[in-house]
Protein backbone atom coordinates (compact mmCIF):
# COMPACT_ATOMS: atom_id res chain seq x y z
CA UNK A 1 0.00 0.00 0.00
CA UNK A 2 1.38 3.38 -0.95
CA UNK A 3 1.93 6.01 1.71
CA UNK A 4 0.06 8.66 -0.31
CA UNK A 5 -3.23 6.74 -0.43
CA UNK A 6 -5.13 6.31 2.85
CA UNK A 7 -6.77 2.93 3.53
CA UNK A 8 -10.22 2.36 1.97
CA UNK A 9 -12.00 2.53 5.37
CA UNK A 10 -10.41 5.88 6.13
CA UNK A 11 -11.40 7.21 2.67
CA UNK A 12 -15.01 6.12 3.19
CA UNK A 13 -15.27 7.75 6.61
CA UNK A 14 -13.76 11.00 5.31
CA UNK A 15 -16.27 10.97 2.41
CA UNK A 16 -19.17 10.63 4.85
CA UNK A 17 -18.00 13.68 6.78
CA UNK A 18 -18.12 15.93 3.70
CA UNK A 19 -21.69 15.18 2.58
CA UNK A 20 -25.11 15.65 4.14
CA UNK A 21 -27.36 13.58 1.88
CA UNK A 22 -27.79 9.89 2.73
CA UNK A 23 -25.59 7.87 0.39
CA UNK A 24 -27.87 4.84 0.68
CA UNK A 25 -30.81 6.85 -0.67
CA UNK A 26 -28.76 8.14 -3.61
CA UNK A 27 -27.59 4.58 -4.32
CA UNK A 28 -31.22 3.40 -4.30
CA UNK A 29 -32.22 6.14 -6.76
CA UNK A 30 -29.27 5.34 -9.03
CA UNK A 31 -30.06 1.62 -8.96
CA UNK A 32 -33.67 2.32 -9.95
CA UNK A 33 -32.39 3.05 -13.46
CA UNK A 34 -32.46 -0.04 -15.67
CA UNK A 35 -29.20 1.13 -17.30
CA UNK A 36 -27.23 0.86 -14.04
CA UNK A 37 -25.94 -2.56 -13.05
CA UNK A 38 -23.25 -1.65 -10.52
CA UNK A 39 -22.17 1.56 -8.85
CA UNK A 40 -18.57 2.47 -8.11
CA UNK A 41 -18.11 4.00 -4.63
CA UNK A 42 -16.31 7.03 -6.05
CA UNK A 43 -19.10 7.62 -8.58
CA UNK A 44 -21.66 7.29 -5.80
CA UNK A 45 -19.82 9.82 -3.64
CA UNK A 46 -19.38 12.30 -6.51
CA UNK A 47 -23.04 12.00 -7.54
CA UNK A 48 -24.14 12.55 -3.96
CA UNK A 49 -21.85 15.57 -3.54
CA UNK A 50 -22.92 17.07 -6.89
CA UNK A 51 -26.59 16.64 -5.95
CA UNK A 52 -26.00 18.31 -2.61
CA UNK A 53 -24.21 21.26 -4.23
CA UNK A 54 -26.99 21.62 -6.81
CA UNK A 55 -29.69 21.68 -4.13
CA UNK A 56 -27.70 24.26 -2.16
CA UNK A 57 -27.33 26.43 -5.27
CA UNK A 58 -31.05 26.19 -6.05
CA UNK A 59 -31.99 27.04 -2.46
CA UNK A 60 -29.56 29.96 -2.26
CA UNK A 61 -30.73 31.39 -5.60
CA UNK A 62 -34.36 30.98 -4.59
CA UNK A 63 -33.75 32.62 -1.24
CA UNK A 64 -31.95 35.61 -2.74
CA UNK A 65 -34.44 36.11 -5.60
CA UNK A 66 -37.60 35.37 -3.64
CA UNK A 67 -39.39 36.75 -0.65
CA UNK A 68 -37.15 34.81 1.73
CA UNK A 69 -34.88 37.70 2.55
CA UNK A 70 -37.66 39.66 4.24
CA UNK A 71 -39.05 36.71 6.20
CA UNK A 72 -35.78 34.78 6.54
CA UNK A 73 -37.48 31.70 5.07
CA UNK A 74 -37.70 29.78 1.83
CA UNK A 75 -41.05 28.75 0.39
CA UNK A 76 -42.23 26.51 -2.43
CA UNK A 77 -43.30 29.58 -4.41
CA UNK A 78 -39.73 30.93 -4.19
CA UNK A 79 -38.40 27.67 -5.66
CA UNK A 80 -41.08 27.60 -8.38
CA UNK A 81 -40.40 31.23 -9.34
CA UNK A 82 -36.67 30.58 -9.56
CA UNK A 83 -37.26 27.53 -11.76
CA UNK A 84 -39.48 29.54 -14.08
CA UNK A 85 -37.46 32.76 -14.22
CA UNK A 86 -33.87 31.52 -14.22
CA UNK A 87 -32.61 29.88 -17.39
CA UNK A 88 -30.23 27.61 -15.46
CA UNK A 89 -33.14 26.05 -13.54
CA UNK A 90 -35.74 26.20 -16.31
CA UNK A 91 -35.63 22.41 -16.75
CA UNK A 92 -37.27 22.13 -13.31
CA UNK A 93 -40.51 23.89 -14.32
CA UNK A 94 -42.32 20.56 -14.74
CA UNK A 95 -41.18 19.39 -11.32
CA UNK A 96 -41.73 22.74 -9.54
CA UNK A 97 -44.77 24.29 -11.22
CA UNK A 98 -46.22 27.48 -9.83
CA UNK A 99 -49.23 26.77 -7.66
CA UNK A 100 -52.54 28.12 -8.88
CA UNK A 101 -55.95 28.12 -7.27
CA UNK A 102 -58.45 25.56 -8.50
CA UNK A 103 -60.88 28.27 -9.64
CA UNK A 104 -58.12 29.91 -11.70
CA UNK A 105 -57.26 26.58 -13.28
CA UNK A 106 -60.90 25.82 -14.07
CA UNK A 107 -61.32 29.27 -15.60
CA UNK A 108 -58.27 28.82 -17.86
CA UNK A 109 -59.49 25.33 -18.78
CA UNK A 110 -62.88 26.76 -19.82
CA UNK A 111 -61.14 29.43 -21.89
CA UNK A 112 -59.04 26.81 -23.65
CA UNK A 113 -62.15 24.73 -24.39
CA UNK A 114 -63.91 27.81 -25.79
CA UNK A 115 -60.94 28.53 -28.04
CA UNK A 116 -60.97 24.92 -29.28
CA UNK A 117 -64.72 25.15 -29.96
CA UNK A 118 -64.16 28.30 -32.08
CA UNK A 119 -62.04 26.33 -34.55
Amino acid sequence: MSQNNPPKDQQTSSHKKTISLPISRVRLIMKSSPDVSSINQDALFLTTKATELFVQHLARSSFLNGSGRETNSLSYSDLASTAEETETFHFLTDILPKKILARDYLKSLEEMQEEDADF
